[in-house]
């Protein structure tokens, strides 16, 4: 095995340094493609490294909240402009991170661009409004003021959209900043929060500090400095911060799992239907909280719709992200494609059928990577685990069903409610999917995984907090409301 030379060791950054953990470890971040390739090494931190990272962003946030909202505005714009000029270089990082297509990563990161112009340009709305007082002689209106310190829990899908989409709002609304991006992608967390230090934020506002989340995020969850806590991953975690958090009355908001249904009318353009949940399901290797992972057909058109799918499916070029002939990279991680593996043998053992996939990739040039066939089961009822539970991998579970209504009682028959989406020409089956589909992203003849940066985004049921994120939306959670009454 060749030994790697001039691997990169990364920083924490904390009050606008970049500094070394005080454990003097680090751990190794893989390429899922190849795991003998390490992409950089980054910090094992303490509680005494989150300390000094949350005592540097309370100083500071005392000085940044009175900026106005347009000149907390402007630091996002110098974001916006340096991470678009090194977007190719960010892309390819999270590619060789996380294992997305590189065509995936560039679009991610694009996206960190529009959202960081687009909560630039909220520093200069409207923060209040005017109440008519009782008082003739009165003015009585209400504004909005920053929480102070938020801790930012961030996975490893989306290293890129989704730290940016909290740190934004988060900063224009007057907040300071403490990131803790997932271990598996915390080289390309230190490209991004490096153009904030490059566009010149005040020290401490912004702060990183990478490591184990029995360390780092429960450390965040407890700190009685952090007062808001935004988090996003699995269901499992998010609990723990939201107990931890409401335990010290903290302000918290959370992003969980999905168990997301497309259901396929019999009135549905097929080939329209097709192509959605192909890319709904599998791109991203399924890795999304928004991915497809039920698909829920009408008898009629059942067997016509999974000829067509198994068709596509067959076809997917399984690969490294920087092959520009692959559309489906590695699991992210040997543990999630451990979990996928362990999900279809489930579904096996269960009694669902399997039609395609369910392997392990070990053909030449994969054998050193976290690759899983795209795999698609069918005969599954709503109580398997396939059903149930999030897999997090390109694993698709056809139902056949009889009427939109029963399509409808299986597609709320789980315990989340993220996102769905239909395919109908039907405006009636149109309104009751929209009136009775229990999810905070309905979607009709596109597919469940689309969600756009000025949308609010949030699930029901154990998919969140039920608070929202993005868009307008956004400064609910990061602001409280300050009613004022003035008499002259």
């Amino acid at each position: 095995m060749t030994v790697q030379t001039n691997v990169e060791t990364f920083l924490n950054y904390v009050n606008g340094e970049w500094v070394a953990s005080s454990s003097n470890e680090v751990t190794s971040s893989l390429n899922p493609a190849n795991k003998n390739e390490v992409v950089g090494l980054v910090q094992k931190s303490t509680k005494e490294d989150l300390d000094q990272a949350v005592a540097a962003a309370k100083q500071a946030q005392i000085s940044w909240r009175k900026l106005s909202g347009a000149a907390r505005g402007e630091y996002l714009y110098k974001v916006a402009n340096i991470l678009e000029e090194n977007l190719d270089d960010i892309a390819m990082t999270m590619t060789k991170e996380m294992g997305k297509t590189f065509p995936e990563a560039k679009g991610e990161t694009a996206r960190g661009v529009a959202i960081l112009r687009y909560y630039a340009g909220e520093g200069m709305r409207k923060v209040g409004d005017v109440i008519p007082s009782t008082d003739s002689d009165a003015l009585m209106f209400t504004t909005r003021v920053p929480l102070g310190v938020v801790g930012v829990i961030t996975p490893w899908n989306f290293p890129v959209a989704i730290p940016i989409w909290k740190m934004a709002p988060a900063l224009v609304y007057g907040n300071s900043v403490v990131l803790k991006p997932a271990s598996e992608t915390a080289v390309t967390a230190a490209k991004v929060v490096d153009c904030f230090a490059q566009a010149g934020f005040p020290e401490g506002v912004v702060n990183m500090v990478t490591g184990s989340g029995s360390v780092i995020g429960q450390g965040i969850i407890d700190h009685r400095d952090i007062n808001g806590i935004t988090f996003t991953g699995s269901d499992q975690v998010g609990k723990q911060v939201g107990l931890g958090a409401v335990a010290r009355g903290a302000k918290y908001q959370l992003e969980m799992g999905g168990k997301n249904p497309v259901i396929v009318a019999a009135d549905a353009d097929l080939d329209l239907a097709v192509e959605a949940t192909i890319s709904g399901g599998l791109r991203s290797t399924g890795q999304k909280c928004t991915a497809t992972s039920r698909v829920i057909v009408q008898q009629e058109v059942y067997d016509e719709f999974k000829e067509k799918l198994l068709a596509k499916v067959k076809e997917i070029k399984v690969g490294d992200g920087l092959d520009g002939e692959t559309w489906m990279g590695p699991c992210a991680s040997e543990s999630q494609l451990n979990t996928v593996l362990s999900y279809v043998e489930k579904g096996r053992e269960e009694g669902a059928t399997l039609l395609f996939g369910g392997e392990r990739h070990k053909e030449l040039g994969l054998e050193n990577g976290f690759y899983v066939q795209p795999t698609v089961f069918e005969n599954v009822s709503s109580q398997m685990s396939i059903a149930q539970e999030e897999i997090f991998g390109p694993v698709l579970a056809l139902m056949k069903v009889n009427s939109i209504e029963e399509a409808l009682e299986v597609a709320n028959d789980v315990e989340f409610g993220l996102s769905a989406s239909i395919f109908t020409t039907n405006i009636s089956n149109m309104l009751s999917f929209i009136k009775d589909m229990d999810a905070g992203l309905v979607r009709i003849n596109a597919e469940s995984a689309g969600v756009e940066l000025q949308a609010p985004f949030g699930g029901m049921k154990q998919s969140s907090s039920h608070s929202r994120e993005q868009g307008q939306a956004a400064i609910e959670f990061f602001t409280a409301i300050k009613t004022v009454f003035v008499k002259g």
